[in-house]
């Protein structure tokens, strides 16, 4: 090999060039037989945005804008308004967790929706009320725990209370009303981050789209080109709001199964077994099928291990898995569904967050009697709910707390039901959402035994024992 041809492999860094030309350098490639570095060092700012002017925003090559990766601190916004800003599949969050930390009194969001109006009042008021009872059951419920987890030896008690504190915050944000503020860091490239700019310009809430434009400015600091024509679409402002008033003839339902499969393909099961036959073969995918179709049930078994037999803890199945989807009815407190929202490479359709499902019940709050307390707060959240709501159906739901249940449609492949069910139902996961992965286990259990048999799960607990251990009402 000729030095000419010597591989190289080295950072293109935003220390030394900005975002707009890194992408710029990307793109050339296609036609240039300089090296990256060499396109780099030829461009300018302006010549960058010149390229994009004419190729990402003339001619609609929005993959170049790919290369050009922004990182935004967002803070003290929402938990309501963190459910848009998260809806992108194709970018990284992590947000200020209420498992590990506690929240202060006055910690939360007044919408300009009622700010200045009649239900200002009645609306702080609740809000100041949940908070209140959330910081006052902390100490009760962080008592049951302490005697249910002593220290441990030559442990002081700072450090016993950071191993057990997540143990009772996890009963006690179910009063955390959804206005509580957050912070989250969001790291998306230019791309995705002028789809999520729209969205948010898009919202039914002021406050989502007050973020949108503050993300859209912060962002052109860094690549002006590329977001600076992100803008309210006007198919999805008109499309929401037609639906929304169909869809209001319905009543709302109660609760019933809290994870009902609605949909699956009964030969998934063997399509994923023909297809990793197929990916090495040079037959037609029929064939694979008719093969598979043909074999005893050994032989299938025996193939089904060869494919996920061999996974340890850190493993990712393969992607031939993806040749199976499921589709689920998921009924989960609010809590559990900021959990759930995270995986986002599903097809997540939740309803509007609303006091229509009821709320459940932790059973620690019981034990540390504060169930009376719990109750007449959650209640007086769902009579503020619904007369918020007689004003404006989404602002309405800024009082609604964790506790409440809602309702959420999701499709997903066999891949991603064991990234979900093995990473939801570790030991160390909130007890709300493990519920809910066991639930789909047992589910694709029923209906796909041979591969679900390889789920990684723990063998000591199962859905309904973690619902009788921690939950007095569901």
């Amino acid at each position: 090999m000729s030095d000419s041809f010597q591989r190289r492999i080295y950072l293109l860094s935003p220390k030394c060039l900005s975002p707009e030309t890194i992408a710029v350098a990307f793109a050339k490639t296609s036609r240039s037989p300089l090296s990256f570095q060499e396109i780099a060092d030829e461009l300018s700012d302006e010549q960058s945005a010149e390229f994009h002017e004419k190729w990402v925003v003339g001619y609609g090559h929005g993959s170049v804008a790919e290369h050009a990766v922004l990182h935004i601190a967002l803070e003290n916004v929402s938990r309501l308004a963190i459910e848009c800003i998260e809806s992108n599949r194709l970018a990284s969050y992590t947000e200020k967790s209420t498992r590990y930390q506690q929240w202060q009194p006055g910690g939360y969001y007044t919408p300009q929706e009622f700010r200045g109006g009649s239900n200002e009042s009645l609306y702080r008021k609740t809000c100041d009320a949940l908070f209140e009872a959330y910081c006052q059951s902390l100490e009760p419920a962080r008592q049951v725990v302490r005697q249910q987890h002593p220290p441990k030896e030559d442990e002081t008690d700072e450090a016993w209370d950071r191993r057990i504190r997540s143990k009772y915050v996890d009963s006690c944000r179910f009063l955390l009303p959804s206005a509580a503020f957050a912070n989250v860091g969001m790291t998306a490239n230019a791309r995705a981050l002028e789809n999520a700019v729209r969205k948010m310009l898009s919202h039914p809430l002021a406050e989502v789209r007050e973020i949108g434009e503050a993300v859209k400015a912060v962002a052109q600091e860094e690549v002006p080109t590329l977001v600076k024509y992100a803008s309210a679409v006007p198919y999805r402002i008109e499309t929401e709001q037609e639906l929304t008033q169909l869809a209001a003839k319905w009543d709302p339902s109660s609760a019933s199964e809290a994870v009902e499969m609605t949909a699956y393909e009964p030969e998934g099961e063997l399509r994923v077994l023909a297809a990793a036959l197929y990916e090495h073969s040079s037959s037609s995918f029929e064939t694979m099928l008719a093969e598979v179709k043909d074999m005893p049930m050994r032989e299938r078994q025996a193939l089904a291990k060869s494919i996920l037999g061999r996974m340890d803890k850190f493993d990712v199945p393969l992607r031939v898995l993806e040749h199976a989807t499921y589709t689920f009815d998921i009924v989960l407190d609010q809590g559990a569904y900021f959990e759930l929202k995270r995986h986002r490479m599903m097809t997540q359709t939740p309803q509007r967050l609303t006091a229509d499902l009821g709320f459940s019940v932790p059973r620690l709050i019981v034990d540390a009697g504060f169930e009376e307390a719990y109750r007449e707060h959650m209640g007086m959240a769902d009579d503020a709910y619904r007369k918020l709501a007689q004003e404006n159906l989404h602002t309405a739901s800024y009082v609604v707390p964790n506790g409440f249940n809602r309702r959420v449609l999701c499709t997903m492949n066999l891949r991603e039901v064991f990234h979900l069910c093995e990473l939801r139902a570790r030991p160390n996961a909130h007890f709300s959402i493990r519920r809910i992965a066991l639930l789909v286990a047992e589910k694709i259990r029923e209906v796909h035994p041979l591969l679900a048999a390889f789920l990684r799960l723990p063998q000591d607990v199962t859905w309904k024992e973690l619902e009788s251990e921690h939950f007095s009402k569901v």
